[in-house]
């Protein structure tokens, strides 16, 4: 597997890609923004990481112009402690998010999680395939139709979208969705299950402010609506 790896910090990369190579991935880099999009775009890359504060073009630019044409998991590296940032980071179609100064244990932690959810091990027993009225999943070639039109959904927006699907009426607090698709030590808070869950709500709904899939439980949580 191919990581990207953007940063202006040349000792930051040079020190996040000696410990991804150690761990088996192939990395490629860029200093900039321009150049992170140009890879992105013409490279076959697995995950990248982003830092935000970039020459030439700005990481929330970067992240919104790549989602355009690619859906690959992308971490934020930021070192600015401000949620906001965090949350735009999010907005724009980031998956996670690291704040520097960072343990590079932890970023490599993060990276594993995600391709592993990613690129999972099959397990004889898992349907490769769940429908609900309009909308099919498939597990295998991580693929979401609606009205049997392809859709385009984050890594993170299809384990979501996965869980509730094979859960229909099952109510999940935003910590219980933090725990299983992000990981029981995930440091980010409740605010980024909101994130996602609108993302997705604006991707299967005829109309977002009325969900008809995807629905709130006051006080709670979120559910999928049974068929």
């Amino acid at each position: 597997m191919k990581i990207l790896v953007v940063d202006d910090e040349k000792l930051l990369v040079k020190g996040l890609k000696f410990n991804l190579e150690q761990e088996g991935y192939r990395v490629e880099t860029a200093f900039d923004g321009e150049e992170a999009i140009r890879l992105a775009h013409d490279e076959t890359v697995s995950l990248i990481l982003l830092d935000l504060n970039l020459p030439k073009v700005d990481g929330f630019t970067v992240c919104r112009t790549i989602r355009g044409f690619s859906n690959v998991p992308i971490i934020m590296l930021t070192a600015k402690s401000d949620d906001i940032d965090k949350i735009l980071g999010l907005e724009y179609g980031a998956d996670d998010y690291v704040t520097k100064p960072f343990n590079v244990r932890e970023v490599t932690a993060r990276v594993k999680a995600i391709l592993r959810r990613v690129n999972p091990t099959p397990k004889g027993d898992k349907n490769k395939v769940v429908v609900s009225g309009n909308i099919t999943l498939d597990y295998n070639f991580r693929r979401v139709l609606v009205d049997d039109k392809a859709i385009e959904l984050t890594s993170k927006e299809f384990d979501l979208l996965e869980l509730f699907l094979r859960n229909p009426g099952k109510v999940y607090t935003r910590e219980n969705l933090l725990d299983i698709a992000w990981g029981f030590d995930y440091p980010g808070d409740v605010r980024t299950v909101d994130v996602h869950i609108r993302r997705l709500r604006e991707k299967l709904e005829d109309n977002p402010a009325d969900p008809q899939y995807i629905r709130t439980k006051w006080g709670v949580g979120y559910y999928y609506k049974k068929d």
